[in-house]
């Protein structure tokens, strides 16, 4: 029996490159004037280093990608949906990034879902990792993300965000293998 990852039940070590590895569901949460919400969180060794990214996480042993996005959204938001409401995926992407002083990859596949008088967001579903390095919840259009100085991952996410507003086409974006840490600077999600 290998003993559970600091970082969590879903991140096991890689046997290809030893770095912690997990399978993660994320989810573009849209609202009716077509705004994205988003997490800011930041550098736990740099705190004034902070970023934008979507709602989502690791999917557990038990569940598929499309359960682990329902989850993740309550969990992160308070906010139900279900997976009648998911759309997709519509993007895929590998992410290479430093999360919480380990060099991680984690294989991502993102839905998209509508939802209509959203209501108050809640923090109360934040684990205690998620705790110490996100900061705020906030609703973003396409226009401003390109228009944010923070980074924002994927970084493809305005474009992507316009494309699916307007009513996503059933094409599925790959972005491949992303090495979020390729400026030297570390960036966890």
């Amino acid at each position: 029996m290998t003993a559970e990852s600091p970082l969590g039940p879903e991140w096991v070590r890689s046997p290809d490159d030893g770095r912690y590895f997990r399978r993660a569901a994320r989810v573009l949460l849209l609202d009716e004037q077509d705004r994205v919400l988003l997490v800011r969180g930041h550098d736990v060794d740099r705190p004034e280093r902070s970023w934008w990214f979507t709602i989502g996480g690791g999917i557990d042993a038990d569940e598929t990608a499309e359960q682990a996005a329902v989850r993740e959204v309550a969990e992160e938001t308070g906010l139900q949906i279900s997976e009648a409401d998911l759309r997709g995926p519509v993007l895929t992407r590998e992410a290479i990034f430093d999360f919480e002083a380990e060099h991680v990859r984690q294989d991502e596949v993102f839905y998209y879902a509508r939802i209509h008088d959203a209501g108050e967001i809640s923090r109360d579903g934040w684990t205690a990792v998620e705790q110490s390095f996100m900061d705020e919840v906030a609703w973003w259009t396409a226009e401003d993300l390109r228009a944010v100085d923070l980074e924002v991952f994927p970084q493809e996410l305005a474009d992507v965000v316009a494309s699916v507003a307007g009513g996503w086409d059933g094409t599925v974006r790959h972005l491949g293998l992303q090495d979020d840490d390729a400026s030297g600077e570390a960036v966890p999600q």
